[in-house]
């Protein structure tokens, strides 16, 4: 295929190279990033010219508006606008009515896997859309990632991610309270991951991400908390499900708690930069009344 791709951050430049490896024809565009390594174009609209794909994987919803309201036009009709980007449900839903508009179909899929999960090609996919569009666009799902799961209509694929990663930032501060708990209880941490990992705390933020370093398999926490998933875009997700919760009038209290949490540690501690699971340390230099 002949691919454009919009935003070669941290993320989006493997995931292009990726798809250059596998044999597509890939043209770049980036405000800030110049791989030298892919072709290159002036703007965004010069990348989605006569492409057959456009993928992009931007910071936020009014970004991928404006890019769209760029790109689109450009595009030939028939054309996949692929966003990968994390971005809330109205935007994606908004940028899906927009394609349609210039004869174009669009997938929203957000990504889990993180940083690692984009060089090793090993993501995890969550679309929104038409079957057409998904199976126009799924060997490319075979190749930057391992797993597409087919959501549903425009918008479901965000929608998954948010719901999936408000689990996964109540879950990682439970996790975080728990250890700094055994710790001043007296209970050794392996135990304690020995105990957990096998009952009825399991969890993926115990058993896979352990947030105690030196415990269970290697994670960020083994690296003094450089980040695999920071703590910002922690934030920047469970923002997104609470953006969502009030739209749907759902009631969130642990995620709205969550949210409260993750900013207080980014935005007033010392988390920006750091691995969301960094929470550990945090707990454990803290007491009821600080």
């Amino acid at each position: 295929m002949k691919i454009g791709f919009i935003g070669l951050g941290n993320m989006g430049a493997p995931m292009a190279l990726n798809l250059i490896a596998a044999g597509h024809d890939v043209v770049g565009f980036d405000l800030m990033a110049r791989p030298d390594s892919m072709e290159m174009a002036q703007t965004a609209a010069a990348a989605a010219k006569d492409a057959d794909v456009v993928i992009t994987m931007l910071p936020n919803g009014d970004i991928l508006r404006s890019v769209a309201a760029d790109i689109h036009p450009e595009m030939t009709a028939g054309a996949v606008h692929l966003d990968c980007s994390t971005v809330d449900v109205d935007s994606a839903r908004f940028t899906s009515q927009q394609a349609e508009k210039h004869g174009l179909s669009s997938v929203d899929a957000p990504v889990s896997g993180g940083i690692g999960g984009a060089a090793a090609g090993t993501l995890t996919f969550m679309a929104g859309g038409s079957d057409d569009a998904f199976a126009k666009v799924a060997p490319l799902f075979d190749i930057m990632g391992q797993k597409a799961v087919h959501c549903g209509d425009a918008g479901a694929g965000q929608a998954a991610k948010i719901c999936n990663n408000m689990i996964l930032g109540v879950t990682m501060i439970a996790t975080c309270e728990a250890f700094a708990l055994a710790d001043k209880l007296g209970l050794d941490r392996q135990k304690m991951f020995d105990v957990v990992s096998t009952s009825s705390g399991y969890s993926w933020t115990m058993n896979a991400y352990c947030p105690a370093p030196g415990v269970g398999p290697v994670s960020p926490s083994d690296n003094a908390y450089q980040p695999g998933f920071a703590s910002e875009l922690m934030l920047k997700d469970l923002k997104l499900s609470q953006q969502a919760a009030i739209s749907a009038d759902a009631d969130t209290p642990m995620g709205e708690l969550a949210q409260k949490l993750y900013a207080l540690f980014v935005e007033d501690e010392d988390g920006l930069g750091k691995d969301f699971s960094a929470m550990l340390p945090r707990f454990e230099n803290r007491n009821r009344s600080s």
